[in-house]
Protein backbone atom coordinates (compact mmCIF):
# COMPACT_ATOMS: atom_id res chain seq x y z
CA UNK A 1 0.00 0.00 0.00
CA UNK A 2 1.63 3.24 -0.70
CA UNK A 3 2.00 5.72 2.13
CA UNK A 4 0.75 9.27 2.17
CA UNK A 5 3.53 11.96 2.55
CA UNK A 6 2.98 15.28 4.61
CA UNK A 7 4.56 17.15 2.00
CA UNK A 8 1.63 16.46 -0.33
CA UNK A 9 -0.87 19.04 -0.24
CA UNK A 10 -3.73 21.08 -2.07
CA UNK A 11 -4.83 24.30 -2.54
CA UNK A 12 -6.63 26.17 -0.19
CA UNK A 13 -10.06 27.67 -0.93
CA UNK A 14 -8.35 31.39 -1.06
CA UNK A 15 -5.73 30.38 -3.56
CA UNK A 16 -8.77 29.41 -6.13
CA UNK A 17 -10.61 32.66 -5.31
CA UNK A 18 -7.80 34.10 -6.15
CA UNK A 19 -7.06 32.63 -9.41
CA UNK A 20 -10.35 32.77 -10.65
CA UNK A 21 -10.65 36.46 -9.89
CA UNK A 22 -7.66 36.74 -12.09
CA UNK A 23 -9.40 34.73 -14.49
CA UNK A 24 -12.10 36.92 -14.58
CA UNK A 25 -10.29 40.15 -14.52
CA UNK A 26 -7.96 38.96 -17.81
CA UNK A 27 -11.46 38.02 -19.32
CA UNK A 28 -13.04 41.57 -18.63
CA UNK A 29 -10.13 43.19 -20.03
CA UNK A 30 -9.37 40.87 -23.28
CA UNK A 31 -12.90 39.93 -23.93
CA UNK A 32 -13.94 43.06 -25.67
CA UNK A 33 -10.91 43.46 -27.70
CA UNK A 34 -11.14 39.88 -29.17
CA UNK A 35 -15.46 40.53 -30.15
CA UNK A 36 -14.06 43.70 -31.66
CA UNK A 37 -11.95 41.69 -33.88
CA UNK A 38 -14.62 39.14 -35.01
CA UNK A 39 -16.99 41.65 -35.69
CA UNK A 40 -14.67 43.57 -38.41
CA UNK A 41 -14.02 40.08 -39.35
CA UNK A 42 -17.21 39.31 -40.46
CA UNK A 43 -17.30 42.69 -42.47
CA UNK A 44 -14.39 41.45 -44.39
CA UNK A 45 -15.68 37.97 -45.09
CA UNK A 46 -18.79 39.65 -46.62
CA UNK A 47 -16.90 42.14 -48.80
CA UNK A 48 -14.89 39.14 -50.30
CA UNK A 49 -17.75 37.08 -50.38
CA UNK A 50 -19.68 39.57 -52.59
CA UNK A 51 -16.05 40.13 -54.75
CA UNK A 52 -16.12 36.19 -55.40
CA UNK A 53 -19.80 36.15 -56.74
CA UNK A 54 -19.13 39.23 -58.51
CA UNK A 55 -16.30 36.99 -60.57
CA UNK A 56 -18.91 33.93 -60.61
CA UNK A 57 -21.25 36.65 -62.21
CA UNK A 58 -19.25 37.89 -64.54
CA UNK A 59 -17.90 34.12 -66.01
CA UNK A 60 -21.86 33.24 -65.94
CA UNK A 61 -22.34 36.32 -67.79
CA UNK A 62 -19.60 35.58 -70.53
CA UNK A 63 -21.66 31.98 -70.86
CA UNK A 64 -25.00 33.89 -71.20
CA UNK A 65 -24.50 37.21 -72.63
CA UNK A 66 -26.04 38.52 -69.82
CA UNK A 67 -26.31 38.47 -66.05
CA UNK A 68 -28.63 36.45 -64.08
CA UNK A 69 -32.10 37.47 -63.90
CA UNK A 70 -33.63 38.61 -60.40
CA UNK A 71 -36.30 35.86 -60.85
CA UNK A 72 -33.12 33.15 -61.28
CA UNK A 73 -31.31 34.11 -58.32
CA UNK A 74 -27.48 33.57 -57.02
CA UNK A 75 -28.76 29.50 -57.14
CA UNK A 76 -27.63 29.41 -60.74
CA UNK A 77 -23.91 30.32 -59.96
CA UNK A 78 -23.54 26.23 -58.23
CA UNK A 79 -26.71 24.91 -59.15
CA UNK A 80 -27.06 23.79 -63.05
CA UNK A 81 -30.80 25.36 -64.27
CA UNK A 82 -33.51 22.93 -65.04
CA UNK A 83 -34.70 24.65 -68.37
CA UNK A 84 -32.90 22.55 -71.18
CA UNK A 85 -32.09 25.78 -72.93
CA UNK A 86 -30.31 27.32 -70.14
CA UNK A 87 -28.91 24.24 -69.20
CA UNK A 88 -27.11 23.62 -72.23
CA UNK A 89 -25.38 27.02 -71.81
CA UNK A 90 -24.41 26.50 -68.19
CA UNK A 91 -20.60 25.27 -68.09
CA UNK A 92 -20.90 25.65 -64.17
CA UNK A 93 -20.70 25.67 -61.20
CA UNK A 94 -19.50 29.28 -61.23
CA UNK A 95 -18.72 28.93 -57.36
CA UNK A 96 -16.98 25.85 -55.90
CA UNK A 97 -19.49 25.80 -53.23
CA UNK A 98 -23.06 27.70 -52.69
CA UNK A 99 -22.79 30.99 -50.86
CA UNK A 100 -26.80 31.57 -50.17
CA UNK A 101 -25.71 33.52 -46.26
CA UNK A 102 -23.37 36.39 -45.26
CA UNK A 103 -21.72 35.90 -42.33
CA UNK A 104 -24.68 36.58 -40.01
CA UNK A 105 -26.91 33.84 -41.59
CA UNK A 106 -28.65 36.48 -43.70
CA UNK A 107 -29.64 36.06 -47.45
CA UNK A 108 -27.70 37.85 -49.78
CA UNK A 109 -29.79 40.33 -51.74
CA UNK A 110 -29.69 40.06 -55.83
CA UNK A 111 -31.10 42.20 -58.41
CA UNK A 112 -30.60 42.28 -62.11
CA UNK A 113 -30.74 44.46 -63.75
CA UNK A 114 -30.19 46.44 -60.67
CA UNK A 115 -30.59 50.28 -59.42
CA UNK A 116 -26.61 50.64 -59.60
CA UNK A 117 -25.55 48.97 -62.52
CA UNK A 118 -26.09 45.90 -64.64
CA UNK A 119 -26.87 43.98 -61.09
CA UNK A 120 -26.87 44.84 -57.37
CA UNK A 121 -25.33 42.53 -54.66
CA UNK A 122 -25.68 43.71 -51.44
CA UNK A 123 -25.40 42.14 -47.74
CA UNK A 124 -27.56 43.73 -45.64
CA UNK A 125 -25.51 43.74 -42.28
CA UNK A 126 -25.80 42.23 -38.66
CA UNK A 127 -29.37 44.20 -38.32
CA UNK A 128 -30.38 41.80 -41.81
CA UNK A 129 -32.14 45.23 -42.52
CA UNK A 130 -31.00 48.10 -45.41
CA UNK A 131 -29.04 50.88 -44.18
CA UNK A 132 -27.42 50.75 -40.89
CA UNK A 133 -24.12 52.01 -39.25
CA UNK A 134 -20.96 50.05 -38.33
CA UNK A 135 -21.66 46.61 -37.96
CA UNK A 136 -25.22 46.69 -38.85
CA UNK A 137 -24.26 48.82 -42.13
CA UNK A 138 -25.12 47.38 -45.64
CA UNK A 139 -22.40 46.21 -47.80
CA UNK A 140 -22.92 46.59 -51.44
CA UNK A 141 -21.05 45.33 -54.73
CA UNK A 142 -21.66 48.97 -55.98
CA UNK A 143 -18.91 50.73 -53.40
Amino acid sequence: MPTLTKNKRGFTLIELLIVMVILGLLTALVGPRLFGHVSSSKIKAARAQIEMMGTALDTFRLDFGRYPKTEEGLVVLWSKPEDEKLGAQWHGPYLKKKVEKDPWGNPYVYAAPGEHGEYDLSSLGADGKPGGSGDDADINSWE
